[in-house]
């Protein structure tokens, strides 16, 4: 059979030259963020940082033409059209508040996690929604390459029915220094990746299981520093994440998904950063018997991914629809990291309908 196009790169909108304004000056907004943005010819017009001396650095390295002192002389700046923000968790509602209240801001994008608790992200969506603005959500793994290819196998039927899936993660991350002052981890951190993408590849679960662990090499006191979990789909798909942070050697993530008229596998290219690697994606069809598919591409997670957010926000903005990554839909993924921390306190399934409907989310 002929090739499948595997759609594994992001659709750009017809105008991309809004601009963007940058709070956060960290790594993932200085190399990652910024990077990806000159990579796409996006217009990033001014940044700030909780450090004024970070900001400048990040501008000089990404050629970044204004440094504002605080975030809020950032969301004054006219030129400001998207704000782009990669604060702790706990720290973006205040901003988005404020953001929202700008005239000049057409969009929001929030990292992820978009908040702390499912209740300050239900917040932050009901005022994007009150005030008009476009909200959209940095779950980046979404526009990782393997996923969009998977993605397309899955929505083309190539697969069949599927199974059983898996994302298994043997890496240990960087740590950021807020994190220390967070008792979840894993969980909202690492896990909100892999079951955002759960969420993306098969929709929502009925039920999780989860159990967690503290990482006996981390100083500071937090209740999974690993995270183990099983979704219940009514269908009799089961999905199973595997997130050890604590492996020191060897970092890798990969993941599988078996259905009834295929087999998908791959690796996601981020352990390695900053070397870095692409992810990758081998298929086979039981139509074809014998023959494994091994398509390779060149962009990477780390920074390519993130040229598929900002333009997903930017073709909503523009066309006057909701961005894929949109605030409601992250809601949802939101409920489910809820529900894993449940299932993990009192060791039973934990049905997601009931934490959704607990919050008041439709």
């Amino acid at each position: 059979m002929p090739e499948i196009d595997l759609k594994y790169l992001p659709e750009l909108g017809g105008k991309t030259d809004y601009g963007i304004g940058a709070i956060g000056a960290g790594f993932i907004m200085k190399d990652v963020h910024l990077a990806a943005y000159n990579q796409a010819g996006f217009r990033t017009v001014a940044i700030a940082s909780r450090t004024p001396a970070n900001a400048r650095a990040a501008a000089e390295q990404n050629n970044v033409p204004r440094v504002h002192d605080t975030w809020q002389d950032l969301l004054d700046d006219t030129d400001v059209e998207i704000v782009d923000i990669a604060y702790p968790p706990d720290q973006q509602l205040e901003i988005v508040k404020e953001a929202c209240k700008r005239d000049h801001v057409k969009g929001i994008l929030a990292q992820k996690p978009i908040a702390f608790t499912l209740e300050e992200a239900i917040e932050m969506v009901e005022v994007a929604r009150e005030t008009g603005k476009v909200l959209g959500v940095n779950q980046n793994m979404r526009y990782d390459h393997s996923m969009r290819a998977l993605k397309t196998l899955l929505d083309g039927g190539h697969l069949g029915t599927a199974v059983v899936a898996q994302i298994v993660m043997n890496a240990r991350p960087h740590w950021q220094d807020w994190v220390r002052a967070y008792d979840r981890v894993a969980l909202l951190n690492m896990s909100i990746h892999h079951l955002d993408c759960f969420r993306f590849l098969f929709g929502d679960p009925e039920r999780i299981i989860c159990s967690v662990r503290p990482d006996p090499s981390q100083d500071f006191e937090h209740k999974d520093g690993m995270a183990f979990y099983v979704l219940e789909y009514n269908d009799g798909l089961r999905c199973i994440g595997s997130d050890d942070c604590f492996s020191w050697a060897d970092g890798r993530i990969s993941w599988r998904v078996e259905g009834s008229d295929g087999i998908a596998k791959g690796t996601i290219g981020w352990p390695d950063y900053p070397d870095g690697s692409p992810s990758t994606i081998d298929y086979h069809l039981r139509s074809e018997e014998g023959v494994w598919h091994q398509p390779r591409w060149q962009e990477q997670w780390f920074p390519q991914a993130f040229i598929g957010t900002m333009s997903q926000l930017m073709k909503a903005i523009e066309t006057g629809t909701e961005p894929e990554l949109n605030g409601p839909d992250n809601l949802r993924t939101m409920a489910l990291v809820e529900a894993g921390y449940r299932s993990a306190e009192t060791g039973r399934a934990v049905a997601v309908a009931d934490i959704s409907s607990e919050a008041g989310i439709a």
